[in-house]
């Protein structure tokens, strides 16, 4: 009894010393913070177009990503600045029309969480994938007379299907680019080419790249995306 005592109270002061040393907080395990460089701008690009009101376990994959946006944006932190894009919302009377369904739904400012979330509640899903548009309308427009880190987290069930290619723009215009970064997240994609394509568009701009076919996969997604971190907790408990 006497060894066994030695021998947890030897753990329990090493763990306090590893926290300590690492600047961790005790807290209860089902909390988490979203972390983000506060100096860093934050734009979603959110998948409108039609085929996101196919159903996916049950459910529209457009409400999939809507519960999901509600779990995550509520803890990003409100002094960070915030902006929604989204595309496919609308149709036209032609494809070139369609290709032009892209606009700045929320600008990039702090203490929008609230706002972003209504707004994804009130769009429709409708129309085509204008990814390229959407990133060249995003980087020369919405992110305008910003310094800094800019970061963009696209969100897409398909690859681009308007006549243009999203790999040859990051690689033509951002590439050299260090202040642009760009996460994206296939969402229910199975198509090699436009998994392709799209993780292109990661790989050039130092982004992250990720595959979900499930509510939890996205939410993860996007979670790693923000850079969630869970500090590390602990319990004593007496007998």
């Amino acid at each position: 009894m006497k060894k066994f005592f030695i021998i947890f109270s030897i753990i329990f002061l090493t763990t306090n010393i590893i926290l300590a040393n690492d600047n961790y907080n005790l807290y209860n395990h089902d909390s988490y913070k979203l972390h983000s460089n506060q100096n860093e701008k934050i734009l979603f690009i959110m998948d409108y177009s039609n085929s996101m009101n196919e159903f996916l376990a049950g459910e529209r994959k457009i409400n999939l990503m809507r519960e999901t946006m509600k779990e995550i944006l509520p803890a990003i932190n409100p002094n960070i600045e915030v902006g929604l894009r989204v595309y496919g919302h609308r149709l036209g009377f032609s494809a070139y029309d369609c290709c032009k369904a892209s606009k700045l739904a929320v600008p990039i400012q702090n203490e929008n969480n609230e706002i972003i979330l209504n707004v994804l509640e009130n769009i429709k899903a409708r129309g085509m994938t204008p990814i390229t548009y959407s990133l060249k309308k995003a980087v020369n427009g919405d992110f305008e007379n910003f310094s800094g880190k800019k970061h963009i987290i696209l969100l897409s069930d398909g690859g681009e299907n308007c006549d243009e290619s999203p790999c040859e723009y990051v690689m033509k215009d951002l590439a050299k680019r260090k202040d642009f970064t760009i996460d994206v997240i296939a969402f229910n994609i199975n198509n090699i080419d436009d998994l392709n394509q799209l993780k292109c568009v990661a790989t050039v701009t130092s982004g992250k790249f990720y595959t979900a076919n499930t509510k939890g996969e996205l939410v993860d997604a996007l979670n790693n995306t923000l850079r969630t971190t869970k500090e590390v907790g602990g319990v004593i408990i007496k007998e």
